[in-house]
């Protein structure tokens, strides 16, 4: 049995997505959050689930694990979770993917981030990301912003020390203001998995609001899986398998036509997707399945609503 805690009402829900989880990295996650907030867990078709139920459901503060019994989609279940925030009348939700690992007081250090962030701001901010550490390089992921020639990253909001402006926040660790998730929408379903959030965060921006990076807070978490590729170890691509690659193809192909997406950002993502494509292609052992996922994904996107 874990220790008894403390019952601190934070006004948050936190998120956990979980698909096929490494069980330590997982269960470490969760006891970093059952000392700061109540949590609920969304298993996407695990096929053994159950034998890991009452690892998760012994957490004094795990409201649910919820087992959606087959893959619905890393959007689907993101939504699940944001309703379920809303059921509990919170103020915010904070979203996580099942291998990340926080800093302590990462809950209290993000919501004090929110608030002085939102009080200093014109718009209001829809959403505060903490800063994210690869635990593989120890590299920091800067803030970006995509419609700027210069100052793209990692600039001063309000000339704070410690709050930056963003185009883009990547789902885990993002603390969403749920007042302003109604304004702006839960996240597009369609999706399915990839680029979900750089739509959410994209459409956010075009109604207005601000999204923030900050130092306040610090979670550790690798983009993309472990590669022997030089282009990944030095951090200027992210690897998948060729499965994701018919997601982020598709679902990128269809952002790029969406008026909300930064111009900045269709210009250098597309140049991106074309090097990477041209990479994977010339380098990879699996260059057929990746030829034919990229082919299908750019065919497809005219299908998503």
């Amino acid at each position: 049995m874990t220790e008894a805690v403390e019952a601190v009402d934070n006004n948050c829900l936190a998120v956990v997505v979980t698909y096929n989880p490494d069980i330590t990295a997982l269960l470490k996650l969760l006891g970093q959050l059952n000392k700061e907030t109540k949590f609920i867990v969304i298993d996407n078709g695990t096929p053994r689930i159950d034998e890991l139920a009452e690892s998760i459901e012994v957490y004094e503060r795990c409201l649910e694990l919820r087992k959606l019994g087959e893959n619905q989609g890393l959007a689907r279940a993101l939504n699940i979770g944001i309703q379920a925030a809303r059921e509990s009348d919170c103020d915010y939700v904070c979203l996580f993917d099942q291998d990340s690992s926080l800093c302590d007081l990462f809950v209290e250090r993000m919501i004090d981030g929110y608030r002085s962030a939102e009080a200093q701001s014109e718009k209001g901010v829809a959403a505060v990301g903490p800063r994210i550490i690869n635990p593989q390089t120890m590299r920091q992921t800067p803030f970006k912003l995509f419609n700027r020639l210069m100052l793209r990253s990692d600039r001063a909001f309000k000339g704070s020390p410690t709050h930056f402006m963003a185009d883009f926040l990547i789902t885990s660790g993002t603390l969403l203001a749920l007042k302003h998730v109604a304004v702006i929408g839960d996240m597009k379903e369609s999706y399915f998995i990839d680029n979900v959030d750089l739509e959410w965060c994209f459409r956010a921006k075009s109604f207005g609001f601000d999204l923030i990076g900050t130092d306040s807070a610090v979670l550790y978490h690798a983009i993309g899986e472990r590669s022997q590729d030089p282009l990944v170890r030095a951090g200027i691509m992210a690897q998948h398998n060729p499965a994701r690659t018919y997601y982020s193809s598709r679902n990128r192909t269809h952002l790029y036509g969406m008026k909300y997406s930064p111009v900045g950002w269709k210009i250098r993502d597309l140049a991106r997707f074309l090097i990477k494509a041209a990479w994977l292609l010339i380098s990879s052992h699996n260059r057929r399945q990746y030829w034919q996922n990229i082919r299908s994904g750019i065919r497809d996107a005219k299908s998503l609503s």
